[in-house]
C-alpha cells in the first residue's frame, strides 16, 4: 500500500515546524482511510514523571483524526465539534508510539472518525471518537496557506 506524507504548517502546536513549544509531528496517509504518525513524545510534555500529559495526548489524537479529511485533498480542513478520549494506559514519554486516525464517515460538511495511540508493544493506550465539521469558508477565504507554511516537507 502506498503512503503519502501530509503537509505541515509553521506554527501549529502539533505539526508546526517553527513553533518553539510544539510537538513537530509528521503525518502520513494511506490514500484511503487512515492517517498515522510514528512519534516519540519528548519529556518536556510530561504531566507525571515519564507520562505524557493528558492534554497533549488529546491534542495528538485531535490532530491525527482531523487529518483524515485531508487524505483526498490536502486543502480540505475540518475541525473538532466533539472529541471524546478514553485513556486506557499511561502514555510514556521518550518511547516510540504509533498515533492513528481512521475515517468512519464523511458526508457533506460533517464527519466521524476515530483515533488511537499504541504503545511500543502494540497495546492500545488511548482512543478517541470525534465529530468533525468543515472549517467555515469565511475563516479560510483570506488565509494564505503558503504564508502559514502549509507544505509537505522534503
Amino acid at each position: 500500500m502506498t503512503h503519502h506524507k501530509q503537509p505541515n504548517s509553521d506554527f501549529c502546536f502539533v505539526c508546526g515546524r517553527k513553533n518553539p513549544h510544539g510537538l513537530y509531528m509528521t503525518f502520513f496517509d494511506n490514500g484511503q482511510n487512515e492517517v498515522y504518525s510514528d512519534y516519540t513524545v519528548p519529556a518536556a510534555f510530561q504531566g507525571y514523571p515519564g507520562i505524557v500529559h493528558g492534554g497533549v495526548v488529546a491534542a495528538m489524537l485531535d490532530e491525527v483524526v482531523a487529518r483524515v479529511a485531508m487524505i483526498a485533498d490536502h486543502h480540505h480542513f475540518m475541525m473538532s465539534v466533539k472529541l471524546e478520549v478514553k485513556y486506557r494506559h499511561p502514555v510514556p514519554t521518550e518511547q516510540p508510539l504509533r498515533v492513528v486516525g481512521r475515517i468512519e464517515r464523511l458526508r457533506g460538511r460533517l464527519g466521524k472518525a476515530v483515533g488511537e495511540i499504541y504503545l511500543p508493544d502494540g497495546q492500545l493506550a488511548a482512543e478517541s471518537a470525534m465529530t468533525l465539521a468543515d472549517v467555515p469558508l469565511e475563516l479560510l477565504q483570506h488565509t494564505n496557506l503558503e504564508a502559514l507554511g502549509w507544505r509537505i516537507d522534503p
